[in-house]
């Protein structure tokens, strides 16, 4: 079996969401004075390669303790929606993998963006889920949607409908999402294991992909 992580490094001064402190590290102790070495990690509960829960933007929406431990990992497809940047991800762009999404937990799309983690074009013409492909996609029995950008909303968003409308359904978001690419055309399970933080609307994940061996 192979495990690919699809995750990206936290560190000081990595890409964070507009608003959003980055993390800090702060040394507590050294070996030469205590004799161990520990540290002090402040981070947002949406840093870097995390998933969002119904509380992240719903007033009653569940948060993690909801959820058991299950609902993280599943059978996963990943779907090339390079040529959409700048545009819309649509009904119409799905349809063709309409079969395999009824075959799966986790739609991961990808777009090719963490090509840009690191510089400002991260954050701007990513390809968009259109509010009608997220209502779609929430007629199946998915446990979650994963991408490789910043949201599934637009940037400038501020009702962010797509997170909405996935998370009123129960389905998990997981955003900046790394190396997809070599998915594409793969049965996979995915993982994407939380820190289990009390009352959490988010957390870290360090997702991996598990192929078996070809």
């Amino acid at each position: 079996m192979r495990v690919i992580d699809l995750s990206h490094v936290i560190e000081s001064g990595m890409p964070s969401y507009p608003g959003t402190p980055g993390p800090r590290f702060q040394h507590l102790t050294s070996i030469e004075e205590q004799g161990f070495v520990e540290q002090l990690i402040t981070i947002s509960s949406h840093t870097g390669t995390h998933v969002d829960l119904p509380s992240h933007i719903l007033r009653s929406g569940s948060s993690l303790d909801a959820f058991s431990i299950e609902r993280f990992t599943g059978k996963g497809i990943a779907i090339d929606v390079r040529d959409r940047a700048g545009g819309m991800i649509t009904v119409e762009t799905l349809h063709p993998y309409r079969e395999l999404i009824k075959e799966s937990e986790f739609v991961l799309f990808f777009s090719g963006w963490s090509q840009y983690w690191g510089s400002s074009d991260y954050y701007k013409g990513y390809p968009l889920l259109s509010s009608e492909a997220a209502l779609w996609l929430t007629g199946f029995h998915l446990k979650g949607l994963g991408v490789d950008m910043i949201s599934v909303d637009a940037p400038d968003a501020i009702d962010f409908p797509v997170h909405t409308q996935l998370l009123q359904k129960g389905m998990l978001i997981v955003e900046n999402l790394d190396g997809l690419y070599p998915l594409l055309h793969f049965s996979f399970i995915f993982c994407g294991f939380p820190l289990k933080i009390i009352g959490a609307e988010a957390s870290p994940v360090r997702a991996v992909a598990l192929l078996d061996d070809l």
